[in-house]
C-alpha cells in the first residue's frame, strides 16, 4: 500500500489528496480475504441495512442579498490556504458571530431529526435557518459539494450529503453545520440517534463527545497541536475504539479551511505551538471497530471500512491568554475550561 498521507498529494498524480483519490482502493487491496467489504447480505456487523445512497435533489438556491464567499458561484476557494493563524480583535468578534449563529442553525437541525425524516427534508430545514440569519451555508458549492449540510448516518463517518433516504428508528446521524456571516464561518457538528438506539450507539456516542472534550481541554498557550491528538487518541483506545486518521481539524476564518491542520492521532510531528488569538475547529470521527476508511463513488462520502458505527463532535475554539474558550456553545453553557 502505498505510504502517501492521507491529506497529500495522490502518488497517481492527479492533483486531488490521496483520501479522495486512490487511499479506498490501495487499502482494499492490502486488505485479507473479505475484510472491509460490505457483507452479500447487504448487512452491518450489528444486522442492520447498510446505508444506501438515495436520490441527491437539485442544490437549493440562496438569496442574492445574502453575502457569500469567494467560492459560492465557481466551487472553488481561489487563491492559496491562508497561514495567518492569529486573529485580531475585530476577526475574533466576528468569528464569536459566526459561531453563535452556527449554533443556532444545529439546534434547529437536530430538533428535526427523528424516524422517518429524509436527511433531504433536514438540509432543506437547515439551509432555510440559515438564511434566516442573513448567513449562506458554507458547504454549499464548497468544491462542488451540492448541499447545505453533511449528514454522515450510522456507517459513515463524515461528509454524507443528504439525499432521499429517511432516518429509522435506531440510526445514529451526525449533523454537521458550518454557516458563512459578517465574513466568517462557523463551524460544528453532533451525533444524535433517531428514535430508540441500542446501548453500543450510546455509548460510541459519549465517548466520542468525551474525546472533543479531552482534546479541548488540553489547549493553552504554550502548548501544542499533537497534545490534542494524544489526549483523543489515549482516550479513544482504551475504551477499543477506532480513530479516524484522514480528516483532521483545521483553522478557520475567513476562509473555510485554514492553517493549522489538527490530527485527532497523536502525531509527534504537529510541533505547531498554541498561540493567542488562534482559532480552529477539534471535530474527532471516532469509530465503533476498524479506524480506515473507504469512500463512496460520489468522492464525498467516507464509510468505515468494517462497516462498524462512526460518530463524530466538533467545535470551534479559540486560544485565550489563560487556556480556551468553545465559541459554539450552546446559549447560556458556561465555558467548560474557565480559568
Amino acid at each position: 500500500m502505498s505510504k502517501t498521507g492521507p491529506n497529500e498529494p495522490c502518488w497517481c498524480g492527479s492533483g486531488k489528496k490521496y483520501k479522495r483519490c486512490h487511499q479506498s482502493l490501495d487499502l482494499l487491496k492490502d486488505l485479507r480475504g473479505d475484510a472491509g467489504k460490505p457483507s452479500p447480505d447487504g448487512l452491518a456487523p450489528d444486522g442492520r441495512p447498510l446505508v444506501r445512497a438515495g436520490t441527491v435533489s437539485p442544490r437549493r438556491t440562496v438569496p442574492v442579498h445574502i453575502p457569500r464567499p469567494d467560492y459560492a458561484v465557481s466551487g472553488r476557494p481561489p487563491g492559496s490556504r491562508s497561514r495567518q493563524v492569529v486573529k485580531n480583535a475585530d476577526q475574533i468578534a466576528r468569528m464569536r458571530t459566526a459561531c453563535a449563529a452556527a449554533r443556532q442553525v444545529l439546534e434547529i437541525a437536530k430538533q428535526a431529526v427523528r424516524p422517518g425524516i429524509t436527511t433531504d427534508e433536514i438540509d432543506a430545514i437547515t439551509h432555510q435557518a440559515y438564511i434566516d440569519l442573513g448567513g449562506y451555508p458554507s458547504t454549499l458549492n464548497y468544491h462542488g459539494y451540492p448541499k447545505s449540510l453533511c449528514t454522515s448516518v450510522n456507517e459513515v463517518i463524515c461528509h454524507g450529503i443528504p439525499d432521499s433516504r429517511a432516518l429509522q428508528d435506531g440510526d445514529i446521524v451526525n449533523l454537521d453545520v458550518t454557516i458563512y456571516l459578517d465574513g466568517m464561518h462557523g463551524d460544528l457538528s453532533e451525533t444524535v440517534g433517531v428514535g430508540t438506539i441500542d446501548d453500543h450507539s450510546r455509548k460510541l456516542i459519549a465517548i466520542t463527545h468525551d474525546c472533543l472534550m479531552r482534546g479541548i481541554g488540553v489547549v493553552k498557550p504554550g502548548g501544542r497541536v499533537c497534545d490534542i491528538g494524544r489526549a483523543i487518541e489515549d482516550h479513544a483506545t482504551a475504551e477499543g475504539y477506532g480513530v479516524v486518521k484522514a480528516f483532521v481539524g483545521h483553522g478557520i476564518g475567513e476562509q473555510f479551511h485554514m492553517d493549522p491542520q489538527v490530527p485527532h492521532y497523536f502525531d509527534p510531528g504537529q510541533t505547531a505551538a498554541f498561540i493567542p488569538g488562534m482559532v480552529f475547529t477539534i471535530e474527532p470521527m471516532i469509530n465503533l471497530g476498524d479506524w480506515r476508511h473507504v469512500m463512496w463513488d460520489d468522492r464525498w462520502t467516507a464509510v468505515t471500512i468494517d462497516r462498524n458505527r462512526s460518530a463524530q463532535f466538533e467545535h470551534t475554539i479559540l486560544v485565550t491568554e489563560k487556556g480556551v474558550e468553545v465559541l459554539t456553545l450552546p446559549r447560556g453553557v458556561e465555558q467548560p475550561f474557565a480559568h
